[in-house]
C-alpha cells in the first residue's frame, strides 16, 4: 500500500521516484539522488541534448529526455525537482502540480507574484506537496543551530545576524551574470535572508542599502554588489543581513563567507556554512565548537566547493520522509511565496531609499491572507 498525502500516492516501497528538470544546478540533485537509499533517479531534462549526455556520461546513468512533457507522463515518477532559470520556475511547477507530481523547487521560487495564487490554488486542488530548496538549512551548522535553539539553550530569542560576503568575481566570466536580469540580491542574499525568515517569519518591515562597487562595475555588472537590511518583526524583534559579492573575504579562520548568529536571552550560537562548523555558548556559560570535517565529502563532491551536493541530498530525504510519514516540509508553498514578497520588499528599499512593509508587497497581489509565515 502507498503513502497518501490526499489524493496523491507515493510508491509503497517508500523511496521517493524523481525527475529532474535543468540540469545546471540539477547536477547536484542528480548527484544526490544517485548517492541516497530514499530516493530513486527515473530521468533527466534539459532542453540542451548534449548537456543532458554530458550529466549521463559523468554519473553512468541512461535515462534523460528533452521534453518536459515526458516526465508529467510518467507514471513512475512520484516529484518533480525543478532547477530552471527563474522566469519558468511557476510555469513548470504549475504543469507538474497538475499531472498530480510532487515538487521540488530550486529557490528563489517565482520571480513574479501575480502567478502566486494560482499556483496555491492548483496545489489545494492536486493534493500534492511543493518543497522549496532552500538549501543552506540543511548544511550541518545550520541543522545543529536550528535543534539547539528549538531545545531552548539560548533562551528566548533577541535578535539574529547573517550574512554572505565571498569573492565571486568568478561569476562575472558567466554571461548571465552581466544582464540587468541578475541580481545578487535574490541569487546570494536570499540564502542569509531565508535564515533571518527562518527565525523571525512575521517581518514586518525592511530598509536597506546598496551600492555596485568599483570591481563589480569593472566587471560588467549592473546592480548592486554589496548591501546591508535591517528587518523589524510585527512583535518588534530587529534583524540585519548583508551580502558582498565581488572583493576579497578573510581568511576561513575568520571569516566564513556565510554564517548565521543566533543572540538570545541565555545564550548566543554562530553556524558557520561553508566551514562546516558550529559554536554556541548555552545557557549553563559553556562554550562548545563543532565542527564536521567527517563530512566534507558528502556536501562537497566536485569542483571544490562550487556544487556543495550534500545538502541536496540532505532535503530531498528530509521530503521524501514528509511525504512517507506525513508532516510538512519546510520551506512549503507558502513560505516560498512569502520569501519571495521579503526579497521584493528588500529590492524596493534599493530602489525607494525607504522602508518597505511586506505586507504592502503581498497585499498587491491579493496575498495579503500569507503576512506570517508557518513555523516548522
Amino acid at each position: 500500500m502507498g503513502v497518501l498525502t490526499k489524493n496523491k500516492i507515493m510508491n509503497s516501497s517508500g523511496v521517493l521516484v524523481i525527475g529532474i528538470l535543468g540540469l545546471g544546478e540539477g547536477r547536484s540533485t542528480m548527484s544526490a539522488a544517485l548517492q541516497s537509499e530514499k530516493i530513486r533517479l527515473k530521468t533527466i531534462c534539459d532542453s540542451n541534448e548534449e548537456l543532458c549526455r554530458q550529466r549521463c556520461l559523468e554519473f553512468r546513468f541512461d535515462s534523460y529526455t528533452t521534453d518536459y512533457q515526458h516526465l508529467l507522463n510518467d507514471p513512475e515518477i512520484d516529484a518533480i525537482a525543478i532547477y530552471t532559470p527563474d522566469h519558468l520556475h511557476a510555469e513548470h511547477v504549475k504543469r507538474a502540480l497538475q499531472h498530480n507530481k510532487h515538487v521540488v523547487c530550486t529557490k528563489p521560487f517565482i520571480d513574479d507574484l501575480s502567478e502566486a495564487e494560482e499556483l496555491l490554488r492548483i496545489q489545494r486542488q492536486s493534493g500534492c506537496r511543493v518543497f522549496v530548496g532552500q538549501s543552506s538549512r540543511f548544511f550541518e551548522p545550520m541543522k545543529r543551530q536550528r535543534q539547539d535553539y528549538e531545545a531552548g539553550l539560548i533562551g528566548e530569542l533577541i535578535t539574529i545576524e547573517a550574512y554572505y560576503h565571498a569573492d565571486h568575481r568568478w561569476f562575472l566570466q558567466k554571461g548571465w551574470s552581466l544582464r540587468s536580469s541578475f541580481k545578487w540580491l535574490y541569487g546570494g542574499l536570499s540564502h542569509p535572508a531565508d535564515f533571518i525568515r527562518w527565525y523571525m517569519p512575521d517581518i514586518e518591515e525592511v530598509m536597506g542599502y546598496g551600492m555596485l562597487s568599483s570591481n563589480g562595475k569593472k566587471g560588467g555588472l549592473q546592480n548592486h554588489d554589496t548591501m546591508h537590511f535591517i528587518f523589524r518583526s510585527a512583535e518588534g524583534r530587529i534583524a540585519r543581513v548583508s551580502g558582498c559579492y565581488t572583493g576579497p573575504v578573510q581568511p576561513v579562520t575568520r571569516d566564513s563567507e556565510m554564517s548565521c548568529i543566533l543572540r538570545g536571552t541565555e545564550g548566543c550560537s554562530q553556524g558557520d556554512y561553508m566551514d562546516l562548523r558550529y559554536a554556541i555558548t548555552d545557557k549553563t556559560g559553556e562554550e562548545r565548537i563543532i565542527t564536521w570535517e567527517h563530512k566534507l565529502k558528502h556536501y562537497f563532491r566536485f569542483e571544490g566547493k562550487s556544487h556543495h551536493a550534500g545538502e541536496y541530498q540532505n532535503y530531498l530525504e528530509y521530503f521524501a520522509a514528509s511525504i512517507e510519514q506525513g508532516f510538512s516540509a519546510y520551506p512549503d508553498l507558502e513560505e516560498g511565496i512569502g520569501t519571495i514578497a521579503l526579497l521584493q520588499a528588500m529590492d524596493t528599499s534599493l530602489q525607494t531609499g525607504q522602508p518597505v512593509r511586506v505586507g504592502d508587497i503581498l497585499h498587491r497581489y491579493g496575498l495579503g491572507h500569507l503576512n506570517k509565515a508557518k513555523q516548522p
